[in-house]
């Protein structure tokens, strides 16, 4: 029984991950071709920063409800409803601070004066990401999966509408206005998906006790997701470095900031967008696992967890061994076809077998979290950050433009998932012992 439905919510992902992955990049290609590489770049740049905000925002609650509601120990209802207010207070937070430091961040770390506006707008749409990222968490643990699909292609679809009604009408006011409001399309797809969630819930039953924060369920949650949080913080920091660190550097060694833009666009909205194309099929199966190894871990159930692990595994170089071989031999058929473009082929070339260990990084994060080994997992996100930072601050001031980046991420990404499939397979060795 466990093992059915283990198959039937990672099918139920992966069909879903694949339409929202299509929908996903007709977005990305509407968006390349109406506001152009340059735009790109500049969409990019801010990227990190968005992607930074998000995870304190979201706190690394998602992971931790869905662990608590797997493990059926809980009031469920109480969880959820004692968290969303405190998430409410971090996201007012994280607002002020947005309108405090966003000209700071533009002007003298992204020397790009055109992302302030971007910048601003991400405050606006952090809270809607943030509640409904909690009741998906409710979803995962209850292995209820239909829910998360149907809500992640509506939102899809009306984002997709939006941009392509919008775009158009904020481009002839600038690239700065065009870049702010497709980050604040997100709040039409992230409400929509945020009703579809709240209908499926079961509204039966709830009594006031339920809305009461409860500090036991409230320090429970918290146990969770404050590891879970550090290791998403510690790589989004380094992700958020990213663009200031190759901007300062590279413009005093002597590149201009166009190339710089230009670059990193190429990289950052066509290379590596491509390069994760499987990686839905990967979240897929790392979200449909946490439930699963969370109860067979703690019921001490190690022959049951390992083969769940090592099922996860094999799915994921199931998919990404093919990927990886069309990326090698048709780089420039793949990059024509989705984005209109030939420029990154080498860079293709280069990350497409490193991103192998990427496919396989993500379950095996996913399974130390359930496991209750949430530190691990952050450790060896420190890792990867630490490395790759001072990798691409060392190589960037080689003069070899963009390299430095690709190499120091491929590092990256070996040193991290060795560290994540030692940690697990060490776990998993004393246990049984």
């Amino acid at each position: 029984m466990k093992k059915s439905k283990f198959i039937k919510s990672s099918i139920i992902l992966i069909i879903g991950g694949l339409i929202t992955k299509v929908l996903g990049m007709i977005i990305k290609i509407i968006m390349t071709r109406l506001i152009g590489t340059e735009g790109i770049g500049i969409y990019m740049m801010i990227s990190p920063t968005y992607m930074l905000l998000i995870s304190i925002a979201t706190f690394g609650l998602p992971v931790a409800i869905s662990k608590l509601i797997a493990e059926n120990k809980y009031n469920n209802k109480n969880i959820i409803l004692s968290i969303i207010p405190i998430s409410l207070i971090i996201n007012i937070l994280i607002i002020i601070l947005l309108f405090i430091f966003s000209g700071f961040i533009s002007n003298n770390l992204l020397h790009e004066s055109r992302t302030y506006y971007g910048l601003i707008s991400m405050g606006f749409v952090l809270p809607f990401i943030s509640i409904s990222s909690i009741i998906r968490g409710y979803f995962f643990g209850k292995e209820r999966m239909l829910p998360h699909v149907i809500s992640n292609i509506c939102e899809d679809i009306i984002r997709l509408i939006v941009l392509i009604i919008g775009i158009p009408l904020f481009l002839t006011k600038g690239i700065e206005y065009t870049i702010a409001f497709i980050i604040i399309s997100n709040i039409f797809s992230e409400l929509s998906s945020i009703i579809i969630l709240t209908l499926c819930l079961p509204n039966k039953n709830i009594k006031k006790e339920d809305f009461f924060l409860n500090k036991k369920n409230i320090k429970n949650v918290f146990g969770i997701s404050v590891p879970t949080l550090i290791g998403r913080l510690i790589g989004n920091i380094g992700y958020f470095l990213e663009p200031i660190i190759l901007t300062t550097i590279l413009l005093k060694v002597g590149y201009t900031n166009n190339f710089i833009v230009y670059e990193y666009g190429i990289i950052s909205g066509f290379v590596l967008p491509l390069l994760l194309l499987p990686s839905f099929f990967t979240a897929a199966i790392s979200q449909a696992l946490i439930p699963v190894i969370s109860k067979s871990y703690s019921n001490n159930n190690i022959k049951y967890t390992k083969s769940k692990i090592k099922q996860a595994i094999f799915i994921s170089l199931l998919i990404g061994i093919p990927v990886t071989i069309i990326f090698e031999l048709f780089p420039e058929f793949c990059l024509k076809f989705l984005y209109n473009t030939n420029e990154g082929i080498n860079y293709l070339r280069v990350l497409a077998p490193i991103c192998l260990m990427q496919y396989i990084q993500a379950p095996l994060t996913s399974s130390l979290q359930a496991m209750g080994k949430a530190k691990e997992a952050m450790n060896g996100t420190l890792i990867g950050m630490i490395s790759r930072t001072v990798l691409l601050t060392l190589l960037s001031c080689l003069k070899i433009g963009m390299w430095g980046l690709i190499i120091s991420t491929s590092i990256s990404i070996i040193l991290v998932t060795h560290h994540q499939y030692k940690k697990i397979k060490e776990n998993l060795k004393k246990d049984t012992i």
